[in-house]
Protein backbone atom coordinates (compact mmCIF):
# COMPACT_ATOMS: atom_id res chain seq x y z
CA UNK A 1 0.00 0.00 0.00
CA UNK A 2 1.56 3.17 -0.51
CA UNK A 3 1.75 5.10 2.39
CA UNK A 4 1.10 8.20 1.18
CA UNK A 5 -2.35 7.89 2.75
CA UNK A 6 -0.67 6.72 6.10
CA UNK A 7 -1.47 10.15 7.91
CA UNK A 8 -4.67 10.39 5.97
CA UNK A 9 -6.36 6.69 6.91
CA UNK A 10 -8.00 7.66 10.17
CA UNK A 11 -9.62 10.83 8.82
CA UNK A 12 -10.78 8.62 5.36
CA UNK A 13 -11.63 5.88 7.69
CA UNK A 14 -14.00 8.32 9.85
CA UNK A 15 -15.80 8.79 7.11
CA UNK A 16 -16.81 5.35 6.49
CA UNK A 17 -19.09 6.33 9.33
CA UNK A 18 -21.51 7.20 5.98
CA UNK A 19 -21.54 3.75 5.34
CA UNK A 20 -23.10 3.05 9.12
CA UNK A 21 -26.37 3.18 9.41
CA UNK A 22 -26.67 2.71 12.82
CA UNK A 23 -24.62 4.82 15.12
CA UNK A 24 6.53 -3.61 -3.94
CA UNK A 25 6.40 -6.76 -3.37
CA UNK A 26 7.65 -7.79 0.38
CA UNK A 27 10.82 -9.23 0.87
CA UNK A 28 10.31 -12.23 2.91
CA UNK A 29 11.68 -14.04 5.56
CA UNK A 30 10.88 -17.72 6.66
CA UNK A 31 8.33 -18.04 9.35
CA UNK A 32 9.64 -19.00 12.65
CA UNK A 33 7.49 -21.57 14.04
CA UNK A 34 9.14 -21.16 17.71
CA UNK A 35 7.86 -17.88 18.25
CA UNK A 36 4.87 -18.14 19.58
CA UNK A 37 6.13 -20.85 22.32
CA UNK A 38 8.72 -18.42 24.04
CA UNK A 39 11.33 -17.06 21.45
CA UNK A 40 11.30 -13.24 21.49
CA UNK A 41 12.90 -10.16 19.63
CA UNK A 42 13.81 -7.13 21.72
CA UNK A 43 13.00 -3.73 19.48
CA UNK A 44 12.31 -3.90 15.64
CA UNK A 45 10.53 -5.80 14.00
CA UNK A 46 8.51 -7.05 16.74
CA UNK A 47 9.04 -5.41 19.68
CA UNK A 48 8.16 -8.46 21.95
CA UNK A 49 8.89 -6.62 25.19
CA UNK A 50 5.84 -4.66 24.63
CA UNK A 51 3.30 -6.24 26.74
CA UNK A 52 -0.76 -6.37 26.42
CA UNK A 53 -3.13 -3.55 27.62
CA UNK A 54 -5.24 -4.36 30.21
CA UNK A 55 -8.82 -4.74 29.07
CA UNK A 56 -11.78 -3.23 30.10
CA UNK A 57 -14.54 -4.56 27.64
CA UNK A 58 -14.81 -6.70 24.62
CA UNK A 59 -16.21 -6.68 20.90
CA UNK A 60 -17.04 -9.26 18.44
CA UNK A 61 -19.34 -12.38 18.89
CA UNK A 62 -23.12 -12.06 18.06
CA UNK A 63 -24.35 -9.36 20.07
CA UNK A 64 -21.21 -7.14 21.49
CA UNK A 65 -19.65 -3.98 19.03
CA UNK A 66 -18.24 -5.25 15.65
CA UNK A 67 -20.49 -8.82 15.30
CA UNK A 68 -17.52 -11.49 14.54
CA UNK A 69 -16.98 -15.29 14.20
CA UNK A 70 -14.45 -14.30 17.82
CA UNK A 71 -14.81 -12.20 20.72
CA UNK A 72 -11.45 -9.87 21.53
CA UNK A 73 -10.44 -7.77 24.41
CA UNK A 74 -10.85 -4.00 23.83
CA UNK A 75 -7.95 -1.80 25.88
CA UNK A 76 -8.94 0.81 28.01
CA UNK A 77 -10.05 4.12 26.87
CA UNK A 78 -10.22 2.27 23.28
CA UNK A 79 -13.68 2.37 21.34
CA UNK A 80 -15.01 -0.87 19.42
CA UNK A 81 -17.62 0.06 16.25
CA UNK A 82 -18.77 -2.27 13.39
CA UNK A 83 -18.23 -0.42 9.73
CA UNK A 84 -21.49 -1.39 8.14
CA UNK A 85 -20.14 -1.55 4.08
CA UNK A 86 -23.49 -0.59 2.88
CA UNK A 87 -23.48 2.10 0.53
CA UNK A 88 -27.22 1.81 -0.45
CA UNK A 89 -27.88 3.23 3.16
CA UNK A 90 -25.11 6.31 3.10
CA UNK A 91 -26.24 9.63 1.97
CA UNK A 92 -24.18 9.79 -0.74
CA UNK A 93 -23.95 6.51 -2.09
CA UNK A 94 -21.77 7.07 -5.05
CA UNK A 95 -19.08 8.36 -2.59
CA UNK A 96 -19.54 5.76 -0.33
CA UNK A 97 -19.01 3.15 -2.56
CA UNK A 98 -16.09 4.73 -3.66
CA UNK A 99 -14.99 5.10 -0.35
CA UNK A 100 -15.48 1.32 0.63
CA UNK A 101 -13.55 0.66 -2.66
CA UNK A 102 -10.89 2.75 -1.83
CA UNK A 103 -10.39 2.13 2.20
CA UNK A 104 -12.63 -0.58 2.91
CA UNK A 105 -11.12 -3.32 1.22
CA UNK A 106 -7.79 -4.69 0.73
CA UNK A 107 -6.14 -7.87 -0.69
CA UNK A 108 -9.41 -9.47 -0.92
CA UNK A 109 -10.14 -8.97 2.98
CA UNK A 110 -13.00 -6.25 4.04
CA UNK A 111 -12.83 -3.93 7.01
CA UNK A 112 -15.20 -4.93 9.19
CA UNK A 113 -14.66 -3.26 12.72
CA UNK A 114 -12.34 -0.32 13.50
CA UNK A 115 -10.90 -0.05 17.41
CA UNK A 116 -10.70 3.95 18.16
CA UNK A 117 -7.67 4.89 19.74
CA UNK A 118 -7.59 8.69 19.05
CA UNK A 119 -8.13 9.99 22.69
CA UNK A 120 -5.17 8.56 23.58
CA UNK A 121 -3.39 9.53 20.26
CA UNK A 122 -2.73 6.01 19.41
CA UNK A 123 -4.17 5.50 16.01
CA UNK A 124 -6.26 2.45 15.29
CA UNK A 125 -6.49 -1.39 15.59
CA UNK A 126 -8.89 -2.65 12.46
CA UNK A 127 -10.48 -6.28 11.77
CA UNK A 128 -10.61 -7.40 8.71
CA UNK A 129 -12.39 -10.90 7.19
CA UNK A 130 -11.86 -12.53 4.16
CA UNK A 131 -13.61 -14.83 2.10
CA UNK A 132 -14.50 -18.18 2.91
CA UNK A 133 -11.81 -20.57 2.04
CA UNK A 134 -8.65 -18.65 2.65
CA UNK A 135 -5.60 -19.05 4.72
CA UNK A 136 -4.18 -17.67 7.09
CA UNK A 137 -1.11 -16.36 5.17
CA UNK A 138 -2.59 -16.75 1.83
CA UNK A 139 -4.72 -14.03 3.60
CA UNK A 140 -1.65 -12.19 4.72
CA UNK A 141 0.13 -12.10 1.22
CA UNK A 142 -3.19 -10.69 -0.61
CA UNK A 143 -3.47 -7.88 1.94
CA UNK A 144 0.67 -7.33 1.40
CA UNK A 145 0.94 -7.64 -2.26
CA UNK A 146 -2.45 -4.79 -2.75
CA UNK A 147 -0.37 -1.69 -3.74
CA UNK A 148 -3.74 0.82 -3.85
CA UNK A 149 -2.66 2.21 -0.66
CA UNK A 150 0.74 1.95 -0.23
CA UNK A 151 3.99 -0.22 -1.00
CA UNK A 152 5.49 -2.85 1.21
CA UNK A 153 8.59 -3.55 2.10
CA UNK A 154 10.91 -5.77 4.39
CA UNK A 155 8.18 -8.05 5.61
CA UNK A 156 8.61 -11.07 7.72
CA UNK A 157 6.21 -13.63 9.08
CA UNK A 158 6.16 -16.10 11.85
CA UNK A 159 3.72 -18.34 13.38
CA UNK A 160 1.93 -17.53 16.43
CA UNK A 161 -0.72 -19.76 17.90
CA UNK A 162 -4.00 -17.76 19.45
CA UNK A 163 -5.94 -19.95 21.93
CA UNK A 164 -5.54 -23.50 20.22
CA UNK A 165 -5.77 -21.59 16.34
CA UNK A 166 -2.53 -21.58 14.34
CA UNK A 167 -2.33 -18.65 12.69
CA UNK A 168 0.21 -15.93 10.52
CA UNK A 169 1.72 -12.72 12.00
CA UNK A 170 3.21 -10.34 9.48
CA UNK A 171 5.43 -6.91 9.95
CA UNK A 172 6.62 -5.00 7.26
CA UNK A 173 7.52 -0.97 6.54
CA UNK A 174 5.81 1.39 3.81
CA UNK A 175 7.49 4.54 3.20
CA UNK A 176 5.23 7.93 3.11
CA UNK A 177 6.28 9.63 -0.40
CA UNK A 178 4.82 12.79 0.79
CA UNK A 179 6.15 13.21 4.44
CA UNK A 180 9.41 10.93 3.30
CA UNK A 181 8.93 9.13 6.57
CA UNK A 182 8.60 5.09 6.97
CA UNK A 183 6.24 3.50 9.64
CA UNK A 184 5.98 0.13 10.46
CA UNK A 185 3.15 -1.84 10.29
CA UNK A 186 1.77 -5.42 12.08
CA UNK A 187 -0.80 -7.66 11.59
CA UNK A 188 -2.37 -11.53 12.71
CA UNK A 189 -4.33 -13.42 10.77
CA UNK A 190 -6.31 -16.17 12.57
CA UNK A 191 -8.70 -18.62 11.30
CA UNK A 192 -12.61 -18.65 12.25
CA UNK A 193 -15.66 -20.13 10.90
CA UNK A 194 -13.80 -20.94 7.58
CA UNK A 195 -12.31 -17.59 6.67
CA UNK A 196 -9.31 -15.72 7.92
CA UNK A 197 -9.67 -12.77 10.66
CA UNK A 198 -6.78 -10.00 10.07
CA UNK A 199 -6.12 -7.95 13.16
CA UNK A 200 -4.03 -4.61 11.99
CA UNK A 201 -2.01 -1.87 13.39
CA UNK A 202 0.89 0.67 12.34
CA UNK A 203 2.90 3.47 13.58
CA UNK A 204 1.52 7.00 12.71
CA UNK A 205 1.93 10.95 12.45
CA UNK A 206 1.12 10.35 16.50
CA UNK A 207 1.47 6.74 17.04
CA UNK A 208 4.03 4.77 18.10
CA UNK A 209 5.04 0.69 18.93
CA UNK A 210 4.61 1.32 22.13
CA UNK A 211 1.24 3.28 21.59
CA UNK A 212 -0.97 0.78 19.28
CA UNK A 213 1.15 -3.18 20.02
CA UNK A 214 -0.44 -3.04 23.56
CA UNK A 215 -4.10 -2.96 22.58
CA UNK A 216 -3.07 -5.22 19.22
CA UNK A 217 -1.80 -7.56 21.49
CA UNK A 218 -4.46 -7.84 24.01
CA UNK A 219 -6.83 -8.36 21.45
CA UNK A 220 -5.23 -10.85 19.40
CA UNK A 221 -4.10 -12.91 22.99
CA UNK A 222 -7.17 -12.88 24.19
CA UNK A 223 -9.14 -13.90 20.79
CA UNK A 224 -11.64 -16.46 21.26
CA UNK A 225 -14.20 -18.47 18.77
CA UNK A 226 -17.86 -18.25 19.37
CA UNK A 227 -20.30 -20.91 19.53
Amino acid sequence: MCTVLRHRLPAALAVLALLVPAGCGAEEEPADPGSSAGNSTVGEPWYDEITSASAAGAAGGADGPCPLPVTFPVAEGWQAKAVELDPATAEDPELAAEILATLGTRGGATIRCEVDGRDHHAGFLRVWTTEQGVAPRAALDAFLADTSLEQTAEAQFRDVTVGDLPGVEATWTSHNELLDEAHRSWAAAIPADGQSLLFTVNEGLIAEASDVLPVYRLAVQGLRTTG
